[in-house]
């Protein structure tokens, strides 16, 4: 089993800006958090990972860090963050960092000086070139559309940013940099800080000499993303800083790596790497969009089979050789009651369903806020409600090529970054209780129906059933280390798949529909001696469990001791 307190832990992720708000000027804080760690210890949760609060001009909600040392006066101070780390501490709990190493604020000082001149000591830190036949050097896209260059007056070089041009990409080739960045690691680790979720960490390398990517269309810019992810010198850097920094200390480390399946993830996670405890896989996140590759925004009906495939195979990879982070739903991501589930009728089983899924999977669940209360996509109607940089650009440039105004407007509200940044929703008062002052974005208008102090006041709500999922994965080392078996592979409605551990045998069994199928027993599972875990609806007493009718979104975990089967 090779156990380990961070494949033990659940974590909760904290949007920091919409978290909670402690001093009324509509942006969440540090001390905002601390006024909610008893929420979040009866909760059960063992790690708070919570996103950017590096000092940052916040262009993109600090993503783009401009003192990697400091606190952004919005959330607070050093003493601040001094005293949640020892509130978290004294609770039992453990906290995560979001550490961007790919790219740094426009201004921070190392940016400031690089550009300030050709010959600058700290030219070299971030990534120059020269523009080709009157435009930038290269035809790639960044990930907030257009080109990755943006080119400098005043030297008259481009630099390159894979996101905003507020952002610009580090040179990961300077030693000089590496140095810097190592040294910045070691100093939160010596805070005592337990872990690092390292943003965009699979695009620190790009391809030597930075060639054009093919182009059949012809288009401006071309999604060049196997020019800048997960090549393989990103392994050796991040074997580096493993050995220098990160093995000294006993923490978790998960990479946001996109673009790669199982097998290229054991590179990065597989025992004896030396790299990452485990990374954020994206390929279920990409089952709705049309085409592999070709945008978030273009959108068609995702497919049961196709996610039990893909969660099937990372199950299966991994097992025994490295470890899975699993989720639905992050700052980044619509939320998973709107994209896989029913947030009109079916909101609360649904809702459910997803939860136990996710918690019954192999490897450590992450819980994005609010999303243990069922919380929804947003919705708003007019863009000027919408504040997410990749949003507001996605809008200008549809606008621009003439795409109709609810079109855009119908893919926003599917897959808008904002729908998981809504504050959230405390109480049914003004601004769902987030805020006293003007919330930095609208709250969701659900917020008087769904919110935490109604949730922790129902035994029924979703927040107590993930309570009680977290207390099973405590009690039952199966939920933990169990292998992963699925079932029904061909079952278009039904996921159900067994987890065993010597003498345990777990059946989870989930309808992800709203229509009724009918779930046989597998011949090796004696319903007599099956024990119910959990269930998201009240069983029914005359129920056949040989032949089971499963209701909208239903939701079961079976235990069995292998000592009980025929």
């Amino acid at each position: 089993m090779n156990p380990k307190w961070w494949k033990e832990s659940v974590v909760y992720q904290i949007y920091p800006i919409s978290f909670m708000d402690s001093n009324g000027d509509g942006i969440g804080d540090l001390r905002g958090i601390m006024s909610k760690l008893d929420y979040l210890q009866d909760l059960g949760v063992d790690v708070i990972w919570i996103c950017p609060i590096y000092k940052s001009p916040n262009h993109d909600n600090g993503y783009d860090i401009s003192d990697y040392c400091d606190i952004m006066k919005e959330f607070g101070t050093m003493d601040d963050f001094d005293r949640l780390l020892r509130e978290l501490h004294s609770r039992g709990m453990k906290l995560m960092m979001d550490l961007v190493l790919n790219h740094t604020s426009h201004q921070h000082p190392w940016f400031i000086e690089s550009r300030s001149s050709k010959d600058n000591p700290k030219r070299d830190y971030y990534i120059w070139r020269k523009g080709k036949n009157g435009g930038p050097p290269n035809n790639w896209e960044s990930y907030f559309s257009g080109s990755v260059w943006e080119l400098d007056p005043k030297t008259d070089e481009y630099y390159l940013h894979l996101y905003s041009k507020f952002q610009p990409d580090l040179n990961w080739e300077n030693p000089a940099v590496i140095d810097k960045l190592h040294e910045m690691v070691q100093w939160w680790l010596k805070k005592g800080v337990d872990g690092f979720r390292f943003d965009a960490i699979a695009h620190i390398v790009k391809k030597g000499g930075y060639p054009d990517a093919l182009n059949p269309h012809g288009t401006a810019t071309v999604r060049a993303y196997d020019m800048f992810s997960n090549l393989e010198h990103v392994h050796t850097l991040l074997r580096n800083l493993n050995d220098q920094v990160l093995y000294f200390y006993d923490i978790m480390t998960v990479g946001e790596t996109s673009g790669l399946g199982p097998e290229q993830a054991l590179d990065y996670v597989g025992d004896g790497r030396r790299e990452l405890n485990m990374t954020f896989q994206f390929e279920h996140m990409n089952l709705d969009c049309a085409a592999p590759g070709g945008g978030k925004w273009d959108t068609v009906p995702w497919s049961l089979l196709e996610l039990k495939e893909i969660i099937s195979n990372w199950q299966t990879v991994l097992h025994g050789k490295g470890w899975n982070a699993n989720y639905l739903c992050n700052h980044d991501q619509p939320r998973s009651v709107s994209r896989f589930g029913n947030d009109l009728y079916y909101r609360i089983p649904s809702a459910k369903m997803l939860a136990t899924f996710i918690h019954m999977l192999e490897g450590t669940p992450y819980i994005y806020q609010g999303e243990e209360l069922g919380m929804t996509n947003a919705g708003f109607e007019s863009i000027d409600d919408y504040r997410d940089v990749e949003t507001l650009n996605y809008y200008e440039e549809k606008r621009t090529n003439g795409v109709p105004e609810a079109d855009i407007m119908a893919a926003i509200h599917k897959k808008s970054r904002d729908n998981a940044r809504t504050p959230m929703q405390w109480d049914d008062g003004e601004n769902g209780g987030f805020t006293t002052g003007v919330p930095w974005i609208r709250v969701n208008s659900n917020s008087r129906e769904i919110n935490a102090a109604s949730a922790v006041r129902d035994p029924d709500s979703i927040y107590h059933y993930y309570k009680k999922l977290i207390e099973l994965r405590k009690k039952h080392q199966v939920i933990v280390y169990g292998d992963y078996t699925l079932l029904l592979e061909e079952h278009p409605e039904i996921y159900a798949y067994t987890r065993t551990l010597e003498e345990q045998r777990l059946l989870v069994i989930l309808n992800f529909f709203e229509r009724e199928p009918v779930f046989e027993l597998p011949e090796d599972f004696q319903p007599e001696k099956l024990e119910l875990l959990i269930s998201n609806y009240t069983p029914n007493k005359e129920e056949d469990l040989q032949s089971l009718k499963l209701r909208p979104y239903e939701a079961r975990v079976y235990l069995q001791r292998q000592s009980q089967v025929r």
